[in-house]
C-alpha cells in the first residue's frame, strides 16, 4: 500500500500561482503512476493531469493545458503540481493518486490509492 498526503493549498488571486506536493511513503514510490484529480462544490471528481511511473510521459485535462505542470521527484516520492496563470474556475479540492499501472491513469476509476485533498480557492 501507499499513503498520500497533500500540501501547498491555499487562497490566491485570479492570475496568480500556487505548487501542490503529494509526499508519498509505503511502498516504492517509483512503482506507482501519479494523477492529480479536483472536486468543485457540487461537481464530481475529475481528471487534471498524470504522469507515468518513470515521468516519461504526461497527461493534461485541456481545461489546464498550458497552464499547470505535472512533476515527480522519485528520489523525494514526492510528486507536484505547478499550476500558474489560475482561474475562479480552478476553485476546488485538488487530490493525488497513485495506481500501480501506467494504463488507466486518466480516470477517476483507474486509481487504487487517494490522498486526503487540499483546497484551492482562486479569487477573482
Amino acid at each position: 500500500q501507499v499513503q498520500l498526503v497533500e500540501s501547498g493549498g491555499g487562497l490566491v488571486q485570479a492570475g496568480g500561482s500556487l505548487r501542490l506536493s503529494c509526499a508519498a511513503s509505503g511502498r516504492t514510490f517509483s512503482s506507482y503512476a501519479m494523477g492529480w484529480f479536483r472536486q468543485a462544490p457540487g461537481k464530481e471528481r475529475e481528471f487534471v493531469a498524470a504522469i507515468r511511473r518513470s515521468g516519461a510521459a504526461l497527461y493534461y485535462a485541456d481545461s489546464v493545458k498550458g497552464r499547470f505542470t505535472i512533476s515527480r521527484d522519485n528520489a523525494k516520492n514526492t510528486v507536484y503540481l505547478q499550476m500558474n496563470s489560475l482561474k475562479p474556475e480552478d476553485t476546488a479540492v485538488y487530490y493525488c493518486a497513485a495506481r500501480d499501472s501506467d494504463w488507466g491513469i486518466i480516470t477517476v476509476k483507474g486509481y487504487d490509492y487517494w490522498g486526503q485533498g487540499t483546497q484551492v480557492s482562486v479569487s477573482s
